[in-house]
């Protein structure tokens, strides 16, 4: 699929990973619908980008269907779906205060696993309806997992089995939608400078990252940003989860 006229929903899209796709899709002549939470900063990203702005909640399953409705009609269709809304809560699976709250656990499962199929089968389903491209073509779906589904620390255990779970999903949904000629793919980077790592001093950022081969610093949101570009353009990337890393093997802690 090549950029100019691409329509994509991009999930997360007020920031980090999410905002840089976005904006290297619209850069080359692409329409993007940024789907965030209603206190983001979407509405200013969406106009910046000359996209449209929708307010959601991934964990509302009925009213995210909606709003992916109203994305869908505002930009005449569908191509490519990025999902990088999830999260974690710190804690072992049994600690000084007992075992791990089976609520948390749940709410992390909820939050990147069940949410993220939640909104690969509706886009897929928009996507399914879509005329083949040249290279029969309807669309791609395009998720985030983490490093951390392969070697997940100490205390991470909700958010590696929720991670892990999209990784192991990719192959199946890819496989379930070849068909239509829909692909599926997930992206599991290491730590980057999004969220809570932003705004860390390069001090800190060496240590954090002091077990990568090169580079030893923290990825910035535009590395994820050309890497999903290069997925959406090449069509023989399916079925996998492409780690981006720097070399990166998470120690236990």
């Amino acid at each position: 699929m090549n950029l100019d006229g691409l329509r994509a929903i991009i999930i997360g899209g007020a920031s980090g990973f999410a905002r840089a796709t976005a904006t290297r899709i619209a850069a080359g002549g692409g329409t993007v619908a940024i789907l965030d939470r209603e206190q983001s900063v979407g509405v200013e990203v969406a106009a910046e980008l000359g996209g449209t702005w929708h307010p959601c909640d991934v964990l509302d399953y009925d009213g995210i269907e909606v709003v992916i409705e109203e994305a869908v009609e505002a930009m005449g269709g569908l191509d490519v779906a990025l999902n990088t809304a999830g999260g974690g809560k710190a804690g072992r699976t049994v600690g000084r205060d007992g075992p791990y709250p089976l609520e948390d656990f749940r709410r992390i499962v909820d939050l990147n696993l069940i949410a993220t199929f939640n909104t690969n089968r509706l886009c897929a389903w928009h996507m399914s309806k879509n005329e083949p491209n040249d290279a029969g073509e309807r669309g791609l779906l395009l998720n985030t997992a983490s490093i951390a589904a392969f070697e997940g620390q100490i205390g991470q255990v909700s958010y590696t089995a929720a991670k892990a779970g999209i990784a192991g999903m990719t192959l199946t949904i890819a496989r379930d939608l070849g068909s239509m000629g829909i692909r599926c793919v997930t992206i599991a980077p290491s730590l980057f400078a999004t969220g809570l790592t932003a705004g860390v001093t390069e001090e800190r950022g060496a240590l954090l990252t002091k077990d990568a081969a090169f580079p030893k610093r923290l990825g910035v949101p535009d590395e994820f940003g050309r890497l999903a570009v290069a997925i959406i353009e090449n069509p023989m990337l399916n079925g996998d989860t492409i780690r981006l890393d720097a070399g990166t093997r998470f120690s236990p802690k």
